[in-house]
């Protein structure tokens, strides 16, 4: 089979490639969607036509962003809800408040990066628990609302957020959650972003026959509120920043950051397509050591490793569909 790519490229507005879309009619929601891309992902389904819900933990942020993309797009389109993936009281509480309601795209944006040893309110280590376990069961008890807004010839989608963080690690099955082995913030979130991955290879192996495809997405390198746990001092060491706390070279801006996702929520070239790894706007080459910033491990595609995860996911949250 053949690479999927579209003719968008990594420094591409996101509004570009929406823009060719007539979203109206289309339900969508974007968690994390009150600043960085998961604000500019918003910005540019709204402004193709779709009705979109920001998802936000914090929910006056969320209405601020809601009256500023509306705002910009000159239409009264994006509303937000409260959602906080850290709870997995207040994920069920999101699904009951949307209920059956159609649902066309699900963009899986929110996260957390190299945190303290922390856990949530379910005591889950953060990282996996926000990115994973919380979205997991956000996408399980909206996935009826997916399927009835599912088409003959137009799946509805999900969007799981990756990165290429997944590099640093694979899931450690036998201690996911740090009980025991040192804390490693880095390999944590590692860890999570090759959770996101498998979430999409599992869950298009179980729904793409009932009109619901999933992918994952590496946005690219974006300075976002993403980094607020990061001191400038590792960000200078790292390469991010200089000195002044300018933005390295090859930094996409947020709205060139939200492209791919919106890409895969709308590019005709995926539709019917599930369970791949895409950046820059097209599916994503396996990473070697000689382009280390780009492409895609093999464990955090393997089926099998999905279906471990799944079931481990199932348990931890309760959810079964």
């Amino acid at each position: 089979m053949s690479r999927i790519v579209s003719r968008f490229g990594a420094f591409t507005p996101a509004r570009v490639v929406a823009g060719d879309h007539d979203l109206g009619g289309r339900r969508v929601i974007v968690t994390g969607g009150a600043s960085g891309i998961g604000l500019e992902t918003a910005r540019a389904l709204a402004g193709a036509g779709a009705d979109v819900m920001l998802a936000v933990r914090d929910r006056a942020a969320g209405e601020r962003a809601a009256v500023a993309i509306n705002e910009s797009i000159g239409d009264d389109r994006v509303v937000a809800g409260t959602l906080d993936l850290a709870s997995l009281g207040s994920v069920a509480a999101f699904v009951d408040a949307w209920g059956d309601e159609p649902l066309d795209i699900l963009i899986n944006n929110a996260g957390v990066m190299a945190t303290p040893q922390l856990y949530t309110a379910d005591d889950l280590e953060l990282q996996i628990g926000t990115n994973h376990f919380g979205h997991f069961l956000l996408t399980l008890g909206l996935t009826r609302a997916l399927m009835n807004a599912a088409e003959d010839g137009r799946s509805a989608r999900v969007v799981a957020l990756s990165s290429i963080g997944h590099r640093r690690s694979d899931i450690h099955w036998d201690d996911i959650h740090y009980r025991s082995r040192p804390y490693d913030k880095w390999e944590a979130y590692g860890q999570s972003k090759t959770a996101n991955a498998l979430f999409a290879v599992g869950y298009n192996a179980r729904f793409a026959e009932h009109g619901v495809t999933a992918n994952a997405v590496m946005p690219g390198g974006i300075m976002t509120p993403l980094q607020r746990y990061l001191p400038k001092e590792e960000m200078i060491a790292m390469g991010w920043i200089d000195e002044e706390g300018k933005v390295a070279e090859g930094f996409k801006t947020p709205e060139q950051g939200a492209s791919t996702s919106v890409w895969a929520a709308v590019g005709e070239e995926l539709e019917g397509e599930g369970g791949l790894y895409l950046e820059d706007c097209a599916e994503a080459l396996p990473w070697t050591p000689d382009n280390p910033r780009k492409g895609v491990m093999p464990y955090a595609l393997d089926p099998e490793a999905a279906d471990r995860l799944w079931a481990i996911s199932e348990e931890t949250t309760g959810a079964v569909l």
